[in-house]
């Protein structure tokens, strides 16, 4: 296949390039706009044959329409993402976000392509840390910031698309992914580079919030699986029953890079900060017969570690700019 993945160059965009150059044949044109988030250096050393890098913003209509007609799917990783930065300023998201994946759908109700398109278990809002309960394919939404609210509000767009127009979609929702190149803004790689930098890393509140973790190359064969034999118009979870809490987090993360367990600091809760997030991803293995790679988060975490300590020269730009932004805000 000829592929469009946008968002290309972000962190789980590049890792699904890289997972696609690696396990397949398939040819890829990645489109991102390089914010901050996006990074061409997360594409180095990938088949020039393979690999074409377009610059440009999923807004831009005729952009999007040029780059649909050479495509024969179309995987949308694209977005605005991060939680803090959405509460300072929610219009990028609502630009990005709604537009963008407007923008996208319509080129691919003109041009007839199969579209995949990635979001967040975020949707859902939040878990009582003591519920048993996981999100499901039909939990109701329930989202709690302007970033997960313009998530949702993009999955109802490609939902309606699908029932109104016949557009090929499939959705997948996303429990928390870490792996390489992941900007050092989000709380694992900031723990990880903290520590190499000798900075005591922080930790929201108490730090019993939970997360639901995944490894990137996971979640990229999950979407994989989904493009090649999901069923149009249904949504799938993507998840590898990695729950732990953001405590247990950052005291792993020190024990395996050598330092005291309790080598960190406590700053001040974000506001709306959700409780639990947690995945079922039954519908997915049963269906679609997918499995995860890294079922140990420990070891999936491990390697990590290893590729933050090997990339210094990748992440060491946005690292400064990074935490003077986090110190401003106390965190």
């Amino acid at each position: 296949m000829r592929l469009l993945v946008t968002g290309g160059a972000g962190f789980i965009g590049s890792n699904f390039v890289h997972h696609i150059v690696e396990h397949t044949d398939h040819t890829v044109t990645v489109l991102d706009a390089l914010t901050y988030a996006g990074n061409r250096a997360s594409l180095a050393g990938l088949p020039s044959e393979r690999v074409r890098f377009v610059r440009g913003d999923i807004t831009d209509a005729a952009l999007v329409e040029e780059l649909f007609a050479g495509a024969d799917a179309v995987v949308h990783y694209a977005a605005e993402s991060h939680n803090d930065n959405s509460l300072d300023d929610p219009r990028p998201f609502l630009d990005t976000n709604i537009i963008g994946t407007y923008t996208l759908l319509e080129a691919a109700r003109r041009h007839g392509t199969r579209f995949h398109h990635i979001s967040t278990d975020e949707v859902y809002g939040d878990l009582e840390l003591d519920d048993p309960a996981r999100f499901t394919e039909t939990t109701p939404y329930n989202p709690s910031s302007p970033y997960s609210s313009t998530k949702a509000g993009s999955d109802l767009l490609v939902r309606a698309w699908v029932r109104s127009f016949g557009v090929r979609a499939t959705i997948s929702n996303c429990s928390n992914n870490y792996g390489p190149y992941q900007h050092v803004e989000k709380f694992i790689p900031r723990q990880i580079t903290n520590v190499i930098r000798g900075i005591r890393p922080k930790l929201y509140g108490a730090g019993a919030n939970v997360r639901d973790w995944i490894h990137a190359d996971d979640h990229s064969s999950a979407v994989l699986t989904i493009l090649e034999k999901g069923r149009i118009g249904e949504t799938y979870l993507i998840g590898a029953d990695g729950e732990r809490s953001n405590r247990d987090v950052v005291e792993l993360i020190l024990t395996l890079m050598g330092q005291p367990a309790d080598a960190y600091d406590h700053v001040a809760d974000r506001a709306g900060h959700d409780l639990r997030y947690a995945i079922d991803s039954s519908k997915l293995r049963s269906e679609l017969g997918w499995a995860p790679r890294f079922g140990d988060f420990e070891g999936g975490l491990a390697a990590t570690i290893d590729w933050y300590r090997d990339n210094e020269d990748w992440w060491a730009p946005a690292k400064d700019a990074t935490e003077a932004f986090y110190a401003g805000k106390g965190q």
